[in-house]
């Protein structure tokens, strides 16, 4: 029950009891008699021991201790329990042994005395009526009483209902300004429909020690995450006292993007008033808590057209130097934030000239550097301010990102590069309560488990959530937060700076303490032992695609596979045995794909026209060990076919371990015509791995340099199965690229991504440690880095 109609109900009932003792006292009146029945009072005696007739009514003594209402209420001594009260004596009853619970109540240091008790006992069974010959006065006196009653009944029903509509009133208005734990995600509307939470908010969960995560996690996320769900749902949406007054202004509706997710009066943040402009100090965003840190954030709607001004000045007020982005400006093609940055030079937002400095464009997030001062100085001397925006672009539209990793890097790029002096990180999304607050509970989850190997989840949430309603909007949002924490215990920081790899690769060579076994098998085997999702391999599994595939164990999954399109007439011929693969700039920067076999040769070409593909890398012969590896799918010379697209060969040219091919691809259709390259490579052994980098090293850099020429659509990389040498190439060129821009790597969190892209990405222990070995060939070969530029 909502604690402000129980402390109403509570302050009823002190009334009513009142109202009962009164009702009793009338009762005891010597002149009071019971009223007949309906029926005609006997003149007989009654078969009831305690009643005797007097002049036609029969007069009601007090029950006897016998009774059942009287053995919960009466305290007499056990020697006088078979005596009727004396309903005219004034003596203080002695506590029994045999009493009820109640009786403990009832022995005060002053007890009701008998007469009360006897009336209270036998108040529900006396009803009143006037005899014949009581006087004026008596009739009037009781009629007096009566009406005092009835006053004092109606008053307590005014103040019930009154209390009530208040509660109700109070109710509305904390409903008003809240989604509920069941939206999906952050949805721009006029009003949010609001339903009925689960019941389940008695339920305790306490904090997790880290070594039971995973244990914790694999329980709640059994029966397809009904545990989770539960716990979600218990989650309080609100405080029920919080109030939203400033938000709620006529002045201020137009500034809210949603009209049901308000900042509390408590916990948002106060701009400084613009003279002549009223209200001018609100903005839809409220100060958040981290662990242990107060006020560490502030969350954050995605700004307005109509607010950008009053973000950035938000930003200068609080020193801010950190913006933190969870969205993008459109989803589903619904705006979810205004642009409050220029995309080049400067641009005055209010009293604040904004310019951009830098911007650095990643797979999964954009950094920007913005230097931000106040205009209006004709001196010149305003202090200038830096402030980065890092920009997390990889949230899916619906749902959660499908692996925490990137959100981890992104994460800790936050951590490193907020200085210490600066004000709250400003962290939106579009609502700012969703997004918002999953970034800001695995932040504060992970500062927890550093410093008490042990993480809180539910509380926080809960604490934060009494700061900005709905903080962590979803269960799917609620499940994420768990998988980055188990990411985070599981595998741990495992990037690099180069100049320690030396170090780590020593470390790698010896043996792993309790593993039985090196560092870097111990390494692998953790990425062996990510589960193939065979469950999402659907289409490729089809019976007209089995044929299709080359390998049965190296299948794509469903969400990353490359679609072509249907044929005419022709079902099922939109697969091909291809993955796309993020590199480290780019989303989709890969097609990984099987070498064709002879009847897929026309789908590979359908692929690389529909997608654009103008390089493709090829990482096996034609033969190997007496074995079909791949099919020819180019022409020796001349010109070939493959239903509407026709292949020509231009050049050939031998380097020291690929030969580079120039192919004019035309598709007749279209009469049209584009240029691929083909890089295929001839420097990998029939068994084991090349002998050094070096080949890997030059072909990875021609690539590069053709990208920068043809433009940046996908590079389609093959080997037999497409999962092996295909993976060290693509884990390669990834690595390496960051290396060059970052000077850090992270080898061990490259192939872990590509393999849940992919099954089997880097199949083996050597094409992993080989993958090592590269990178170290590539720093000791320092002033080879030209070859990428």
């Amino acid at each position: 029950m909502p604690t402000s109609l129980l402390q109403g109900r509570m302050g009823v009932c002190p009334l009513l009891l009142l109202l009962a003792v009164a009702l009793g006292a009338t009762a005891q009146d010597p002149q009071i008699t019971t009223a007949p029945p309906a029926t005609p009072a006997p003149t007989t005696q009654q078969s009831n021991s305690n009643a005797t007739t007097i002049q036609g009514t029969t007069t009601v003594e007090p029950p006897t201790t016998n009774s059942a209402v009287e053995e919960s209420t009466a305290t007499e001594t056990p020697e006088n329990n078979d005596k009727n009260y004396d309903t005219s004596s004034k003596d203080t009853p002695a506590a029994g042994p045999n009493n009820s619970s109640i009786s403990d109540e009832l022995n005060s240091t002053e007890p009701p005395t008998k007469p009360a008790l006897s009336a209270i006992t036998t108040i529900t069974t006396i009803t009143t009526k006037i005899p014949d010959d009581i006087d004026d006065k008596s009739v009037i006196a009781v009629m007096v009483a009566l009406s005092s009653l009835l006053v004092i009944i109606f008053i307590i029903i005014i103040l019930y209902m009154l209390r009530f509509k208040k509660y109700k009133q109070a109710a509305s208005h904390s409903n008003a300004f809240r989604l509920t734990n069941g939206r999906s995600d952050d949805t721009e509307l006029q009003s949010v429909p609001l339903l009925a939470r689960s019941p389940s908010t008695n339920r305790k969960y306490p904090p997790i020690p880290v070594d039971k995560l995973e244990e914790e996690m694999n329980r709640r996320m059994a029966d397809d995450n009904k545990l989770f769900r539960e716990e979600f749902n218990a989650l309080p949406v609100c405080p029920i006292q919080a109030s939203c007054d400033a938000a709620s202004k006529e002045e201020n509706k137009e500034k809210n993007r949603y009209i049901n997710i308000l900042p509390y009066d408590h916990s948002r943040v106060h701009l400084s008033s613009l003279e002549g402009v009223p209200d001018s100090d609100f903005i839809n965003a409220s100060f958040i808590n981290g662990y242990q840190e107060k006020n560490k954030f502030i969350a954050a709607q995605g700004p307005k057209e109509e607010t950008v001004n009053d973000f950035w000045r938000m930003i200068w007020e609080q020193n801010t130097a950190t913006i933190v982005m969870v969205t993008n400006l459109k989803e589903r093609k619904e705006c979810k934030c205004a642009q409050y940055w220029p995309d080049q030079g400067c641009w005055t937002y209010g009293n604040i000239r904004v310019s951009v400095d830098d911007a650095v464009v990643l797979v999964d997030y954009t950094v920007r550097k913005f230097c931000i001062q106040q205009v209006g100085d004709v001196s010149g001397k305003k202090p200038q301010r830096l402030v980065t925006q890092f920009h997390f672009t990889s949230w899916p539209d619906f749902g959660v990102p499908f692996t925490p990793i990137g959100m981890l890097k992104f994460l800790k790029k936050v951590k490193n590069c907020n200085p210490p002096y600066a004000g709250p990180i400003v962290v939106h999304c579009s609502a700012g309560v969703g997004r918002t607050g999953t970034f800001i509970v695995i932040d504060a989850m992970l500062d927890m488990m550093n410093a008490e190997r042990k993480v809180d989840v539910f509380g926080f949430v809960t604490r934060i959530r009494a700061q900005r309603s709905q903080m962590v909007q979803t269960d799917m949002q609620y499940v994420f937060i768990f998988q980055a924490l188990l990411e985070h215990y599981l595998f741990g920081d495992t990037e690099l700076e180069v100049t320690s790899l030396e170090c780590h690769l020593a470390k790698l060579g010896a043996n792993s303490p309790g593993a039985g076994c090196s560092g870097l098998e111990a390494e692998f085997k953790k990425l062996t032992s990510i589960k193939i999702q065979n469950d999402k391999m659907r289409t490729g599994n089809l019976p007209d695609n089995m044929k299709k595939n080359r390998v049965l164990q190296i299948i794509p999954y469903e969400f990353n596979r490359v679609i072509i399109p249907v044929k005419r007439g022709e079902e099922n011929t939109d697969y091909v045995n291809a993955s796309f693969i993020d590199g480290y700039r780019q989303k989709d920067a890969y097609i990984a794909s099987q070498g064709p076999l002879t009847h897929t040769i026309e789908d590979f070409w359908r692929m690389i026209w529909e997608w654009r593909s103008c390089s493709i890398v090829m990482l096996t012969e034609l033969e190997e060990r007496g074995q079909d590896k791949c099919a020819q799918y180019w022409p020796s010379d001349g010109a070939v076919s493959h239903g509407d697209i026709i292949i020509e060969l231009k050049r050939e040219e031998e380097n020291e371990s690929y030969t580079v091919r120039d192919l004019l691809v035309t598709n007749s259709r279209e009469n049209k015509a584009r240029l691929v390259r083909q890089f295929h490579f001839h420097g990998w052994p029939e068994v084991g791995i090349p002998a050094d980098g070096k080949g890997m090293i030059n072909i990875i850099a021609a690539v590069q340099k053709q990208q920068q020429q043809s433009g940046n659509h996908p590079i389609t990389v093959h080997c037999s199965a497409g999962a092996g040498r295909t993976g060290t190439f693509c884990a390669l060129s990834t690595v390496l690229e960051r290396v060059k821009a970052e000077g850090i790597l992270d080898v061990f969190q490259t192939v872990k991504s590509l393999r849940l892209q992919r099954p089997h990405m880097v199949q083996t222990l050597e094409q992993y440690e080989f993958c090592y070995k590269v990178v170290q060939e590539y720093i000791d070969a320092f002033s080879d880095y030209a070859n990428f530029k």
